[in-house]
């Protein structure tokens, strides 16, 4: 039985009778000892020094995925977690390539510099491994379309994980905007991310080490946090790419950062909408929500848990909480491990080739824009 394709494919209705038709795959999935379980997903982990890594290292076993191989160049940094999640270090490779050859994975997370996710589609997609790389897909627009080119010719699925993309609130104001046409067509996105700082929440050295770096990164906060504002801004636009994006990047803090930006402000054009995004390492708290505006209401995200919500000028501003997302695609890794069964198509939804793309466009004319300091229009 193939499972739904999106996070929340019949809106508020899951909630009643049909809960107990969308709830049957799940509770015999859980079933160990059934015959039909489908095997777990057997991936390997390319790269250690983006701390997101954590996320799958330290994910309870659900039985839908199996770390077979691990990836990491820097010896003492993979001892270092190995120990820490006591983990057996005879599934730990120094080099990519040797462990592809060994383990035989079905699937690679990648967990290094954004540079390197394009040498991870190369050495993967004539394996025919999968691949899902941690955002945003790529440090241009050139290894974007090289690992587009590559994935598709092998045949394989290329996703990219983003941590908002698991939030609630997300999809349920995109279910307010398109299921219920709660605030009318969409006007204005305001969309905030970012914390202090990389230095100043404590990302260990090895992290720090490319994130800082203008190649490996292909950018600072621009790079960092403005992919999660294209990334949505793009979900909420039905994939459509922008008419112009005009961008301003800062140094505020050059003793911290002095290669990079740590401030910017992308502005997203579209036929009758607009899209702002702020991405900085300067905000006073970690930060990761939106503003939408419609015709005749708004929707502003907290954060994966709770919204507020007007729908009209007479009424009051609501506070709401969100429902979580469910089973199978509440989770980066049971996610990829349905869309590499074949029981989810990923066309279109946030962590698409297609949506990433043009995630990508937006970033390297937002970088573009910012060097020359006039607004670039994209292609169409």
């Amino acid at each position: 039985m193939d499972y739904i394709t999106s996070q929340r494919p019949f809106g508020r209705l899951w909630k009643v009778g049909i809960c107990i038709f969308f709830l049957a795959p799940t509770f015999f999935y859980h079933l160990s000892a059934t015959p039909t379980s489908p095997q777990p997903l057997r991936v390997a982990v390319v790269g250690l020094t983006h701390t997101h890594v954590h996320w799958i290292l330290g994910r309870a076993d659900k039985g839908d995925i199996k770390i077979v191989g691990v990836s990491e160049s820097n010896r003492e940094l993979a001892i270092r977690y190995f120990h820490q999640y006591d983990m057996d270090t005879t599934i730990l490779y120094q080099d990519m390539e040797e462990m592809l050859d060994a383990v035989k994975p079905d699937a690679v997370t990648a967990f290094n510099s954004i540079f390197e996710h394009l040498e991870v589609v190369q050495a993967c997609a004539p394996r025919g491994i999968h691949v899902m790389v941690e955002k945003p897909l790529a440090v241009s627009l050139d290894h974007a379309h090289q690992m587009e080119k590559l994935a598709k010719e092998a045949g394989i699925h290329l996703l990219t994980n983003y941590e908002t993309t698991w939030y609630g609130t997300i999809h349920e104001a995109y279910e307010m905007i398109y299921e219920n046409q709660a605030i009318g067509d969409i006007r204005k996105l305001v969309i905030h991310d970012g914390h202090k700082g990389p230095k100043e929440i404590g990302c260990n050295t090895e992290f720090l080490d490319w994130l800082t770096d203008p190649v490996m990164n292909g950018g600072g906060a621009l790079i960092d946090f403005g992919c999660y504002g294209a990334n949505l801004a793009t979900w909420y636009m039905k994939g459509e790419k922008p008419l112009s994006v005009t961008a301003i990047t800062q140094q505020i803090k050059p003793e911290v950062y002095p290669k990079v930006d740590d401030e910017a402000t992308i502005i997203l054009t579209y036929p009758k909408a607009q899209a702002i995004l702020q991405a900085s390492w300067n905000w006073p708290f970690n930060r990761k929500d939106i503003e939408i505006y419609g015709l005749t209401g708004y929707i502003r995200t907290i954060d994966g848990k709770q919204m507020y919500v007007r729908l009209a000028e007479a009424e009051a501003e609501e506070i709401q909480e969100a429902e979580p997302l469910f089973y199978p695609t509440n989770d980066p890794f049971t996610y990829l491990a349905q869309v590499v069964q074949g029981h989810i198509q990923p066309k279109g939804e946030l962590s698409s080739l297609e949506i990433n793309m043009v995630v990508v466009e937006i970033l390297d004319a937002a970088r573009e824009s910012a060097e020359k300091g006039e607004t670039i229009y994209l292609r169409h």
